[in-house]
């Protein structure tokens, strides 16, 4: 098969498949998804948030476990690809800044940012250091070109993407509830906004600066147009969940296979902000005043006011993740219901190739 995607190119890293693998954490998309999709050309990324979980010292030694996590994490997926790796940090994580310290000095493709508008990123980076690409992802080109103003007069750093999230995608989303269903806020709208917010830099500087399109991206028709309205790539999570390569656990993708459109549900996360989840009995319980008792035992999400939620979202994901669903929820996009099998990764970016290459 040919493939006649146009190459994806981020600071001078050329990604064959304009696809980068969106971040879902908590554990969902770590070393075995990221490095899979870098091998069929596309930009796999890991997601930091939650990472250290696992580590038997994570409740006692926070800031260590989840920066060992994360270098296994980056370590392991560099031995099975010579591709594109990434991270996924977000802004409000309190570990924010040891996140993309440690992403640095592993030497980590890119770093993409959001959850919050990631003004201080470049700070991070120690002089010289051309390796490692800044890309913030934003909801609106307002944010685009605020971030892309700061980055250039305080750290002389033009951002080199931008990833545009629309209110279709999965987990949590940087829109009001009454936004996710306006058409004023499709993702159309919002890439062609931040394509024209951002052009005024790109003809001051002489740099082109890609944007890339995710939240509710399916088929390889949906990239086609994305394209056409002037992306340079695309943001896919949710499809890549049924991959075998996937880090999730089979009950977790299960769920993905027979979800139907009824059990897409916008939730209130325990972090302020609106959430895409499937439903299940845990979602239920809490939508129904219900208290899950925890500990918290680091306070891991600026702001999430641990000491009233009704529940700790990193444990009800983490738990999701290993398959336990009586004590966790999955997170999980507009077009969920559309996933009926699992498949390979090759498999997967084959048939976005075949459909995409059908639409030009």
């Amino acid at each position: 098969m040919v493939n006649k995607f146009r190459e994806l190119n981020i600071g001078g890293l050329i990604a064959k498949v304009p696809i980068i693998q969106g971040g879902m954490g908590v554990g969902i998309s770590l070393s075995g998804l990221a490095s899979a999709v870098a091998n069929e050309g596309g930009i796999g990324v890991i997601a930091t948030a939650g990472i250290g979980m696992p580590e038997v010292d994570f409740a006692k030694n926070f800031i260590e476990a989840n920066n060992r996590a994360l270098r296994k994490e980056i370590q392991k997926a560099r031995s099975m690809t010579n591709g594109i790796i990434g991270v996924n940090i977000m802004v409000a994580l309190s570990n924010y800044a040891d996140f993309v310290l440690t992403s640095i000095e592993e030497g980590i493709d890119i770093i993409f940012s959001g959850a919050g508008l990631p003004l201080n990123l470049p700070k991070y980076l120690p002089k010289g250091n051309t390796k490692t690409k800044l890309v913030p992802i934003v909801s609106s080109g307002k944010g685009a070109a605020l971030i892309a103003r700061r980055w250039i007069e305080k750290y002389n750093y033009i951002p080199d993407a931008f990833v545009v999230e629309g209110p279709k995608a999965g987990g949590h989303l940087g829109f009001k509830k009454e936004q996710l269903s306006d058409e004023n806020f499709s993702l159309e709208k919002l890439v062609q906004d931040v394509v024209e917010k951002i052009k005024p830099f790109e003809i001051k500087h002489n740099r082109k600066i890609p944007v890339i399109a995710g939240g509710g991206i399916y088929t390889g028709k949906d990239i086609h147009d994305m394209i056409e309205l002037g992306a340079s790539g695309v943001q896919m999570a949710t499809r890549f969940v049924t991959t075998t390569e996937c880090d999730a656990s089979d009950v977790f993708k299960d769920i993905y296979v027979k979800a139907t459109k009824h059990d897409i549900q916008i939730i209130d996360s325990p972090v302020g902000m609106p959430g895409r989840a499937l439903k299940n009995q845990f979602v239920i319980d809490v939508k129904k005043g219900e208290k899950k008792p925890f500990k918290c035992p680091y306070h891991c999400i600026v702001t999430c006011d641990f000491k009233n939620v009704p529940y700790c979202i990193a444990l009800a994901l983490i738990n999701a993740k290993k398959g336990d669903m009586d004590n966790g929820f999955a997170f999980a996009g507009e077009n969920v219901y559309k996933n009926d099998k699992i498949i390979s990764v090759k498999e997967l970016v084959e048939t976005l190739s075949e459909e995409y290459n059908a639409a030009l």
